[in-house]
């Protein structure tokens, strides 16, 4: 007899940090997305689905679409009052289902300033702690690496890279690829502790 897992709706957090907070989305951040989405310099490090320009038209769809998710966490960074960035666990399906891609986007005004990298401890964290998840990986293009001492400063690992891989911008570039087991993380995390 075949063991059936079944995984519930994911229960979207709130998790609030010194400089920012951790929230479900609102239809009411689209002109907050906007302001700091339609920036060249952050879709380059995203794929094509996150658009430059980035419309109000293109905020009110993903708006949306983020509304009547169900299997994934997804949530505004907000700093200061307003939407400023994106993070979110991405279930993968079939034989990888134990597997989450972290995804991750800041605005621009708020880069350098450690932001980035607590937001993804925050939701390494929830991953391990309130979901099904043993693995997280994330993609990031060879022209990113601000975004690598991110995942690093986290405990992930680079894994592989992805020989031309990403064709973005006009350009064939490597994608590196890095993870983060359960196993891992609970180690480390008990030896912070004892450390402490």
């Amino acid at each position: 007899m075949a063991l059936v897992l079944y995984f519930q709706p994911m229960v979207l957090p709130l998790i609030k940090r010194k400089g920012f907070i951790l929230r479900p989305w609102d239809p009411a951040d689209a002109l907050a997305l906007v302001k700091h989405a339609n920036n060249p310099r952050v879709a380059a490090n995203l794929r094509d689905g996150f658009p430059y320009p980035y419309t109000l038209e293109d905020a009110k769809r993903w708006l949306q679409m983020v509304g009547s998710n169900q299997e994934d966490v997804i949530l505004a960074i907000e700093v200061r009052g307003e939407a400023a960035g994106g993070i979110g666990l991405h279930g993968m399906k079939d034989v990888y289902r134990y597997n989450s891609e972290i995804g991750y986007w800041l605005a621009e005004v708020h880069w350098g300033k450690g932001i980035a990298s607590e937001a993804v401890g925050a939701m390494v964290k929830f991953a391990f702690e309130e979901t099904q998840w043993l693995r997280l990986f994330a993609s990031v293009y060879e022209n990113n690496p601000a975004s690598m001492r991110v995942l690093q400063k986290n405990g992930f690992s680079p894994e592989a890279i992805h020989r031309k891989a990403v064709m973005k911008g006009g350009k064939l570039m490597d994608e590196h690829l890095y993870a983060l087991l359960k196993d891992q993380w609970l180690a480390s995390s008990a030896a912070s502790s004892s450390s402490d």
